[in-house]
């Protein structure tokens, strides 16, 4: 398997970049929601907030990394057999997608670093506040960051059923340009 992208596969450091970016925005969607149940003295609160912080600001590594990587290795065209309203939904998704990508960490980055606090990462380094955060803004950030969190749940669920209908249904073999083999 190539590392680049051809006309009509998707290379290897695309797929890995994909589904480790998927696997954790899973992964973050549904710690996200389990730590909403626990309390503040509850003694899983702090790790369960520290993996958050720390995996929030990974994704959006890997979201600087797909984009340069697009830039050096473009995406394959769509399959030919796509209508006109699925390349155009398709897309939307994705940039939808990429915009969620970015805009999740860096309200969660404002929510985090409202009191003058640095994000540290596994204790290797920490990720120091750019500016101070009123209360006002970080009151916006936490009530963006979760309305953009269940947002996300929506598009990643509707993109793996777009996917799933592509395999399924229609047959054309976009999900296996993506897949491993």
């Amino acid at each position: 398997m190539q590392w680049r992208n051809s006309a009509n596969r998707y290379g290897l450091l695309t797929k890995l970049l994909h589904w480790l970016t998927a696997t954790l925005i899973i992964g973050l969607i549904w710690l996200g929601w389990y730590m909403v149940d626990l309390s503040y003295f509850d003694r899983w609160y702090t790790d369960a907030l520290a993996w958050h912080r720390v995996l929030g600001l990974v994704v959006f590594g890997l979201g600087v990394a797909t984009l340069g990587w697009r830039l050096v290795s473009p995406s394959p065209a769509p399959v030919a057999t796509l209508k006109p309203w699925e390349r155009v939904l398709g897309t939307a998704m994705h940039h939808l997608l990429f915009v969620m990508v970015f805009t999740i960490p860096l309200t969660g980055y404002l929510v985090s670093t409202s009191a003058g606090k640095s994000v540290s990462v596994f204790g290797w380094f920490d990720v120091p506040p750019l500016f101070e955060v009123d209360s006002g803004l970080r009151d916006a950030a936490i009530e963006a960051h979760f309305y953009l969190a269940y947002t996300t749940a929506v598009l990643v669920a509707m993109h793996a059923g777009a996917a799933l209908k592509h395999q399924l249904l229609d047959r054309d073999g976009t999900l296996a340009r993506m897949l491993w083999k």
